[in-house]
């Protein structure tokens, strides 16, 4: 890991020890409500570690070494009278899994809903609802170094591998706003269909899938022209999404259609899991076969087969819900 991103006070040894804890894929999960985030090994299926004294989080990522997790609340202090928009009221907080507790905390305008971090592990960008843009972390200082306007409701956030380039799905006016990370400049927003949420990249990331939950369905959005060129029903308020191992597979689900919906890419099959209640956010396990699905109404993840698509097991959750995961292989 570059050394520069060790928090103060943290000992370049701790390095070697989280290297040490995570020898197989572990799945970090924020629990909203439930106010802390928790480890999942993956291999097992079960919960090895907790994490308090982190404010309702919902966003979550992890740097590509695993050392550090970022977590986004989605709680913030109220503006008072006369406070610009861009006024500190919220905070991320930063979490080393070896020590075992919250390090340090970042400062930033508005409640974050979902993170994303460059594949080098230098910035992150986390989306703000309330302020129809995004900020900049830099890793190296801990600060936010940047905002970024892009649409109104901004919810997600994807990066290319070659960190060049951003895209952010704007709720509030059915648009993805496309961010040139050499600039931290907005350059162009491509098509979205109604109220875009959740995205994926396309294994060759020509193309993005991003989920329309009012319309329920998937958009594919062709990032050359910025224009839809097909979607798939996925079913009443579609909402989490994620790419299977083979890189063709979509997964998604529909929280009030209670299933979960396989569709190959290649060419339009599609499967479904009946999955009650609220089939949520969900993640493929990269390696494993398995995908992560959390309820939206009870606190417990179902375990999925990507190959068949059968329930093979349950995780029960401590409290709260889970939201976005974070997976370090």
């Amino acid at each position: 890991m570059n050394k520069k991103l060790l928090l103060p006070g943290i000992s370049v040894i701790l390095a070697s020890i989280s290297g040490m804890l995570l020898a197989g894929p572990t799945v970090y999960i924020p629990l909203g409500s439930g106010n802390q985030v928790i480890a999942v090994d993956a291999a097992t299926d079960r919960i090895t570690a907790s994490y308090s004294g982190v404010d309702n989080p919902h966003g979550l990522v992890a740097t590509p070494d695993g050392e550090y997790l970022i977590a986004g609340s989605l709680n913030e202090v109220p503006l008072k009278p006369g406070q610009a928009r861009d006024t500190a009221n919220s905070k991320l907080f930063f979490i080393h899994p070896a020590h075992g507790h919250v390090m340090s905390t970042i400062p930033v305008s508005g409640w974050t809903h979902h993170q994303a971090i460059t594949s080098d592990g230098r910035y992150v960008i986390s989306t703000h609802g309330l302020r129809g843009g995004v900020s900049v972390v830099d890793l190296e200082s801990n600060k936010v170094i940047k905002t970024i306007a892009t649409g109104p409701a901004p919810n997600y956030t994807l990066i290319t591998k070659d960190n060049k380039h951003a895209f952010v799905s704007n709720t509030g006016n059915n648009s993805i706003s496309e961010i040139d990370l050499t600039r931290w400049k907005t350059v162009r927003t491509l098509e979205s269909g109604p109220a875009p949420e959740h995205m994926i990249f396309s294994a060759d990331e020509s193309k993005i899938y991003v989920t329309n939950p009012r319309a329920g369905k998937v958009s594919v959005v062709d990032i050359k022209t910025g224009k839809i060129i097909n979607a798939y029903t996925i079913g009443k308020n579609s909402h989490g999404l994620a790419m299977g191992d083979d890189g063709k597979t979509i997964f998604a689900s529909s929280k009030k259609g209670n299933v979960l919906v396989a569709i190959d890419t290649s060419n339009g099959t599609k499967r479904e899991l009946k999955l009650s209640p609220a089939p949520y956010h969900l993640n493929t396990i990269h390696g494993t076969g398995k995908i992560y699905v959390s309820s939206r109404n009870k606190p417990l993840i179902w375990v999925v087969d990507q190959k068949t698509l059968k329930l093979t097991g349950t995780i029960k959750l401590p409290a709260g819900e889970a939201h976005q995961m974070a997976i370090v292989e």
